[in-house]
């Protein structure tokens, strides 16, 4: 049993930065000690009993989220990328009727792995939904942030008109789901404010679903390396009195070392796969930066080379000239491992991650193939919703269903998906 946590855990933990845990360290609100063997400054387990979210690690067992679905249950999933999410409902059991997306060669890779899917390669504003009324349980979509235009306290669902929340609340509308689950980046709940989730919550309301409150999912307790979060926004049909429960998390975090090399997250080392590459100067400054560091690492002429004009403005900026290390979680992945704002370097050898470093690190299965140049490839993998949270979010979804269909006497929407397939 852990009894001692380090600075860098208890920070991944809280989703708090190491500097706020120092601060905390100084005034008292949460002060570390030595560790007896090592020396180093940690925290006492019995110490984070004071934080409500980290409760899980006082109970006697792990979690244990699985959850078999008694019946077919079917997802339509809007804005659906490279199938981050919809592979993670899959191995939860759910079944995917229609997958909505725009971006030409997401669809391409979504059409490679799974040929039999429905691919709707559209603008969602061109699409409609009415067919899928009373076809499917769950309606998932990762809309992008956008703020809406205030004409009054309570935003209504037309005043969202040319937001893609308006497409993706218009999708639910026409079809009538049991469940409709929004995913988006943790901003979205300051974003304007507090301005643009309250007006989402009021145009779920105005549709017929009960919002519940948004609820952050931090990747690094759902089985996933990395140090991610995404926002949840679940809506609830007004006529269903069942209450939703989301997945507890593991205590077990993994790291980068769990991502790339055989172990309990996949069987065999990451395979070798295409990457990008840094030009040669960016490449022999990187090299003096450790397993662990960033631009601060570096000799002071290095520093004022590398950061420019940003050495001297205010802020840690520690995603820049940053190299993982393996006995850490990634940090989020981007659209881009090489970018200076937000560097990804291997920990050994002085590189960007290869596409395939990147798909095991957001737990895609090593057979899923991307479709498109390196680059595009990249962009796919960083925009999309791990596999493994989704998964966990699945079993949540189906626990939900199976007290619905058992609660209110439902029979299966759609007895046979191959068949409503070949509708189309």
């Amino acid at each position: 049993m852990k009894e001692y946590y380090t600075i860098t855990e208890v920070a991944d933990l809280l989703g708090k930065s190491k500097e706020t845990l120092r601060r905390w360290d100084r005034n008292g609100k949460l002060p570390a000690m030595r560790e007896p063997m090592s020396n180093y400054r940690v925290y006492r387990k019995e110490q984070l009993s004071i934080f409500e979210e980290l409760s899980f690690l006082f109970s006697s067992s792990d979690t244990h989220n699985f959850t078999k679905p008694k019946h077919d249950y079917s997802v339509l999933e809007l804005f659906a990328g490279a199938g981050g999410l919809a592979i993670g409902l899959e191995k939860a059991g759910l079944k995917c009727v229609a997958l909505n997306e725009i971006d030409h060669w997401a669809a391409e890779t979504l059409r490679i792995n799974r040929p039999k899917w429905r691919i709707i390669e559209d603008d969602i504003k061109n699409v409609n939904f009415t067919r899928y009324a009373g076809k499917v349980d769950v309606v998932t979509g990762g809309f992008p942030c956008q703020a809406f235009s205030y004409a009054g306290k309570k935003l209504g669902f037309d005043d969202a008109r040319g937001t893609l929340f308006y497409e993706f609340a218009r999708a639910v509308n026409e079809t009538k789901p049991l469940i409709c689950v929004g995913e988006n980046v943790r901003g979205l709940l300051n974003h304007d404010d507090g301005r643009t989730i309250e007006g989402m919550k009021s145009i779920l309301d105005e549709i017929g679903y009960k919002p519940l409150d948004p609820r952050i999912l931090k990747a690094i307790f759902y089985r996933v390396p990395q140090k991610r979060e995404r926002l949840i926004l679940i809506g609830i049909r007004k006529d269903i009195d069942i209450g939703f429960e989301f997945p507890r998390p593991h205590k077990k975090i993994y790291n980068l070392s769990d991502a790339l090399k055989a172990g309990e997250l996949f069987p065999t080392d990451v395979p070798q796969s295409e990457g990008s590459a840094y030009p040669k100067r960016k490449k022999e400054i990187l090299d003096l930066v450790p397993p662990g560091g960033y631009w601060r690492d570096l000799p002071l002429d290095l520093q004022k080379e590398y950061m420019q004009k940003s050495f001297y403005l205010g802020g840690g900026k520690t995603g820049m000239a940053r190299r993982m290390s393996w006995d850490e979680p990634s940090l989020t992945l981007t659209c881009s491992p090489a970018q200076k704002q937000t560097e990804r370097c291997h920990p050994d050898e002085t590189r960007p991650f290869t596409v395939r470093e990147y798909a095991r690190i957001q737990t895609f299965p090593d057979e899923w193939q991307f479709a498109g140049s390196v680059s595009n490839q990249y962009k796919q993998i960083g925009n999309a919703v791990p596999v493994n949270l989704g998964r966990e979010l699945g079993y949540s979804l189906v626990k939900f269903l199976n007290e619905v269909y058992k609660e209110y006497g439902m029979k299966d929407k759609v007895a046979n998906f191959d068949q409503m397939e070949l509708e189309f």
